[in-house]
């Protein structure tokens, strides 16, 4: 079969692709790189079975054991705590998990809604301006780099190298992007080492010396994963969001009426559009039976989450953006012992961020027509590569 993701119009709408193929068979056979055959899951129950079942794994470095490559992709990069199985994971996400809880996010509320009135700030008071190269990309990188130390000058290197992480069909630019950030992750936690903080970076240092027995390699990976996992997602959930806002009006007037309506309205935002399209790299260990479909093992899995959320026997006219719908089951953050750790985090910025935009803010509108709009260039993430809109500030804001 052919694969349609390779379709140049895939990037702009894959949800008809995504339709065709459900149409079939929620589990898709499709060829696979170098010959490798793979498996492409589409429906929600299967994507959500797929997603909590032990026998798919994530452990790349088993999969790819004893195989040529000719790609320089940095082991902190290639083989971080998303590329492993428990007890490994379990292990690995303790470290983290209490940095993102909700008492935690509380706690950075206030940090979050103040640089995004900076941000906001710098806007013009009418005219046009890019969405995402103003709010979308500049506060998660502020957030996560605030949460875990990294000092404000560095912090525009930071973004660039996540951007030229997934640049798809540029496996150079990714390489060399994986040896800079890993390289300054690493001068980053010496420094940290010989002058302690208080930051998440500097408890992961304290925990590689205490009990965990937290590796160096270890450490630079859980910090390069936290990094670029803790910015990339939110950037295109908040692009999203907006996008989808702006070509329902109804539904933008309605929010921009009751803001306080936002936060209820995340999980359908969230289904509508996923910023994480396909999530990352399983393979069978033993063979398995998904939708109906035998899959023998060490067979690449791809769990396409945003089809799984338009699959209409989950969530009936799912191609609908509806504020009334009852969403909080979509997969957008992934499902089981994988399940985004940041997920309380993305959820506080885009709920802060589009608030303090529709409240500043009147007659919203895209500034192109969407079909003009530029989407990443990778299938694994979903955004739109800028978002340029016109707007004018109410009186409130001045």
């Amino acid at each position: 079969m052919t694969d349609p993701t390779q379709d140049p119009r895939f990037l702009q709408d894959p949800y008809p692709a995504y339709a065709a193929m459900r149409s079939i068979s929620p589990v898709t056979p499709l060829p696979g790189s170098g010959g490798r055959p793979g498996h492409l899951v589409t429906g929600y129950a299967e994507a959500r079975e797929a997603l909590g079942d032990a026998r798919l794994s994530k452990d790349t470095a088993v999969f790819f054991a004893g195989q040529e490559s000719r790609r320089r992709l940095h082991p902190a990069v290639a083989h971080t705590m998303l590329a492993s199985d428990p007890p490994q994971h379990t292990r690995l996400r303790k470290l983290v998990t209490k940095a993102f809880t909700t008492g935690a996010v509380a706690r950075l509320r206030p940090f979050i809604a103040r640089v995004t009135d900076e941000l906001l700030d710098q806007w013009p008071a009418g005219g046009t301006f890019d969405f995402v190269s103003g709010l979308a990309v500049p506060l998660p990188v502020i957030v996560i780099c605030e949460l875990l130390g990294v000092p404000e000058a560095d912090r525009p290197e930071i973004q660039r190298w996540s951007a030229r992480l997934f640049a798809a069909g540029e496996p150079g630019v990714i390489d060399t992007a994986s040896h800079a950030m890993a390289d300054y992750m690493t001068g980053l936690i010496a420094t940290k080492g010989r002058n302690p903080g208080g930051s998440l970076l500097d408890r992961l240092i304290a925990a590689r010396d205490g009990d965990d027995q937290l590796s160096e390699a270890e450490l630079v990976s859980l910090a390069v994963l936290l990094l670029v996992a803790g910015h990339e997602t939110t950037t295109n959930a908040l692009g999203n969001a907006l996008l989808a806002l702006l070509q329902h009006p109804a539904a933008l007037d309605r929010l921009r009426a009751e803001p306080d309506d936002v936060p209820a309205a995340l999980d359908e935002l969230l289904r509508f559009d996923s910023a994480v399209s396909t999530a990352t790299f399983r393979f069978t260990k033993e063979a398995v039976t998904l939708g109906g479909t035998g899959i023998p093992a060490g067979v690449p899995v791809v769990v396409a989450l945003g089809a799984a959320n338009r699959d209409p026997a989950r969530f009936p006219a799912p191609d609908q953006l509806d504020l009334d719908r009852n969403a909080a089951a979509h997969l957008a953050f992934g499902h089981g012992v994988h399940r985004c750790v940041g997920a309380p985090l993305a959820k506080a910025e885009m709920e802060i961020a589009l608030r303090a935009l529709l409240t500043r803010y009147a007659g919203i509108r895209l500034a192109i027509p969407a079909d003009r709009l530029e989407w990443r260039h990778t299938r694994l993430v979903r955004g739109p590569a800028s978002l340029p809109v016109l707007a004018q500030r109410t009186a409130e804001a001045g």
